[in-house]
């Protein structure tokens, strides 16, 4: 455990030193995330100059293509075959969810460690599960711009995607799975705020993470965080470092009820989202 023990402290001391002179290092495919995003948060930014960037991913061009023509975005099934069409389809709030998307998705497969690459393909899982939901459910009640909600879900887990993925650095931890994720806990936060201010995001985004329980006394969701809120309670699929932790996901407990929120009303919403849930999700996993 001495390994453990050194490379977990070189790797904070790492982190810490990082965040203190604001400069993050971020994996190759998340800084192709970050372009993307810029070049669609940009006023002057041609749909060509976008569409050249997504080329630059042959995995995102095809994802890109693919999403376009998902029933969701093309009842007509007007076949999309290149990719400035498909851009123009899907519009610039989903390529930035489904840029990210893919990064995340080959950090997962790019790992070193089969353990860790485990836990990263459970990570991705998590992370568009919690994005198709949230945007399923902002669609239901038409309180939340969509789109805003599906990138917020997918940002959900963005700490941990970079301690997991910068983590290769240091095989060792992967030594000891429990400890590994006692330690990105305890970095989460701090490196999460850190990727969410490089990544420039809205207010309305970032607000949503401040939030603990923002549905409380409260019925529907009005707001992104609560939104937010109800659908990484509502995931299928677990975030491994809360399994590693210990934690219980709500498939594992008698009552999955979410504390603030009435049972039936819960269901109700779940039930009438399920189905363009999994569409979305489709979408973001094709």
């Amino acid at each position: 455990m001495k390994d453990f023990e050194s490379q977990a402290r070189a790797f904070g001391e790492q982190i810490e030193a990082e965040i203190a002179e604001g400069h993050l290092s971020f994996p190759t495919s998340l800084d192709v995330s970050l372009r993307i995003k810029r070049l669609a948060d940009s006023p002057a930014s041609s749909l060509e100059e976008i569409a050249a960037a997504v080329k630059t991913e042959p995995v995102l061009s095809a994802k890109t293509v693919r999403m376009a023509n998902a029933v969701t975005l093309n009842p007509y099934a007007t076949p999309i075959t290149n990719v400035a069409d498909a851009v123009r389809r899907i519009g610039l709030a989903s390529l930035r969810c489904l840029a990210f998307a893919v990064a995340a998705e080959q950090l997962a497969q790019d790992h070193r460690s089969p353990k860790m690459r485990t836990i990263a393909s459970g990570l991705w899982m998590h992370s568009v599960d919690v994005a198709a939901w949230s945007c399923a459910i902002a669609r239901e009640l038409r309180t939340v711009n969509p789109d805003t909600a599906m990138f917020a879900g997918m940002m959900t887990d963005i700490g941990q995607f970079l301690l997991l993925a910068r983590a290769a650095d240091y095989p060792a931890l992967a030594e000891d799975l429990p400890r590994f994720a006692e330690f990105v806990t305890t970095w989460n936060t701090p490196v999460s705020q850190s990727v969410l201010e490089v990544f420039e995001l809205p207010e309305e985004i970032l607000d949503a993470f401040e939030h603990g329980a923002p549905c409380a006394g409260s019925w529907p969701p009005a707001s992104l965080a609560a939104i937010l809120f109800v659908a990484t309670h509502a995931v299928d699929t677990p975030n491994p470092f809360d399994k590693l932790m210990g934690l219980k996901h709500r498939t594992d407990l008698p009552d999955s009820a979410i504390p603030g929120i009435d049972q039936r009303n819960l269901d109700h919403l779940l039930e009438s989202t399920r189905e363009n849930r999994q569409l979305i999700l489709a979408a973001l996993c094709g």
